[in-house]
C-alpha cells in the first residue's frame, strides 16, 4: 500500500541548499506556449508532508507555491514532478502539487512492491505517467533487480514509463537490462557523465549509441550545472554533449531545470538555464520539438 509519513512538528535542519531566492528569466528566446520543463522536485513544506526517514540529505522546503513562482518567471506553462529520494515512496507532496495543476502537470513516482493495483489507479487519476529508479551510490545505489522487474511488468500494463538515475560509470554495465525494456526508459541528466572527459568517453558514446538504436529510449538533457568542469556557467563544456544527443534522435529529448537543484553546492539561476537550451538546440522548430512536442507523447497533459 502506499506510505504516507507523518508531517514534522518542526522542519528538519536542512543539510542541502536551496536554490537561488531571485532567478532571471529568460534572455536568449521566449519559450513557446505550453513549453515544460520536464524535471522538477517537490519538496514539502515538511510541516504537511513529510520527508522519509531513510532519506540520505534533508532539502530545505521547496514547495509548489515556490515552483509556481518560477514557472511565472521562466514563462513556462506545464512540468512533469519527479519523486525525489528524500520522500522516498511517500508521493503525498507531488500529488498534491499534480492536483493544483489541474492538467498542467504530469508525475513520475517512486512506488515498492507494497503498492496496490488500488494505489496505483490513484496515482494514475492523479497524473502520474511513470516510476523512477535511483542507481546512483550516494542515493542509496541499485535497487533489487527482481523488484524493480516486478514494478516495471506493473506498470507496463498502465502504458507508464519508467526514469532511470545513473551514475555515468555504470551505464555500460545495464546494456542487458536496457534492452530488455518492455517500455519506455528515460536516461536523467545525460547519464550525469563529466563534461570534462570529452565526449568521446565511454559512458557518454554507450549513452549515444542507445538512443540512436532504441527507440524505447530517450534522454534528459538537463543538469549541465552538476555535468561541468567547473559547477557554474557557462557551461561551455555541456554543449558537444547535448547537441550530440539532440541530432542523434530530437523527438526522444526532454528538457527540465532539476528545480530546486538536490544535493548541488553551487545553484544555478534557472533563467540561465533555459537560456543554454538555446545554445544546444539553435533552431526554433527543434526547441518547440524538445520544450512542447516531446514531452506532450509522453505525459497525458489534459490542459491546453
Amino acid at each position: 500500500m502506499a506510505t504516507h509519513n507523518p508531517p514534522h512538528a518542526f522542519p528538519p535542519e536542512p543539510t542541502v541548499a536551496g536554490p537561488i531566492p531571485n532567478p532571471s528569466g529568460p534572455q536568449a528566446f521566449t519559450p513557446p506556449p505550453l513549453a515544460c520543463d520536464a524535471h522538477c522536485h517537490i519538496f514539502g513544506p515538511s510541516s504537511a508532508f513529510a520527508f522519509s526517514p531513510t532519506r540520505t540529505y534533508t532539502p530545505p522546503d521547496s514547495g509548489i507555491d515556490q515552483f509556481e513562482d518560477l514557472q511565472q518567471t521562466l514563462g513556462l506553462e506545464r512540468a512533469v514532478f519527479v519523486q525525489a529520494s528524500c520522500h522516498g515512496t511517500d508521493n503525498s507532496a507531488m500529488v498534491n502539487a499534480l492536483r493544483r495543476g489541474n492538467g498542467r502537470y504530469a508525475g513520475v513516482a517512486m512506488i515498492d512492491e507494497t503498492f496496490t493495483d488500488q494505489d496505483l489507479d490513484a496515482l494514475h487519476r492523479d497524473g502520474v505517467r511513470g516510476i523512477r529508479f535511483n542507481f546512483v551510490a550516494h542515493l542509496g545505489g541499485a535497487p533489487d533487480i527482481e523488484t524493480f522487474w516486478l514494478l516495471v511488468h506493473r506498470v507496463a500494463k498502465r502504458d507508464w514509463h519508467v526514469v532511470l538515475h545513473f551514475d555515468a560509470k555504470d551505464l555500460p554495465s545495464y546494456a542487458d537490462l536496457l534492452a530488455s525494456m518492455p517500455v519506455p526508459y528515460i536516461i536523467d541528466h545525460m547519464a550525469r557523465v563529466p563534461a570534462n572527459a570529452g565526449i568521446d568517453q565511454a559512458p557518454f558514446q554507450s549513452l549515444l549509441e542507445l538512443l540512436t538504436r532504441d527507440r524505447n529510449c530517450w534522454v534528459k538533457i538537463s543538469c549541465a550545472e552538476r555535468l561541468t568542469e567547473g559547477k557554474s556557467e557557462p557551461y561551455d563544456d555541456v554543449v558537444p554533449f547535448a547537441r550530440a544527443l539532440i541530432e542523434a534522435a530530437p523527438r526522444r529529448i526532454l528538457w527540465g531545470t532539476d528545480w530546486p537543484h538536490p544535493n548541488l553546492s553551487t545553484m544555478p539561476d534557472e533563467g540561465r538555464l533555459l537560456d543554454l537550451l538555446a545554445r544546444f538546440a539553435p533552431d526554433p522548430k527543434t526547441r518547440n520539438t524538445i520544450l512542447v512536442d516531446n514531452p506532450a507523447r509522453l505525459y497525458d497533459f489534459t490542459s491546453s
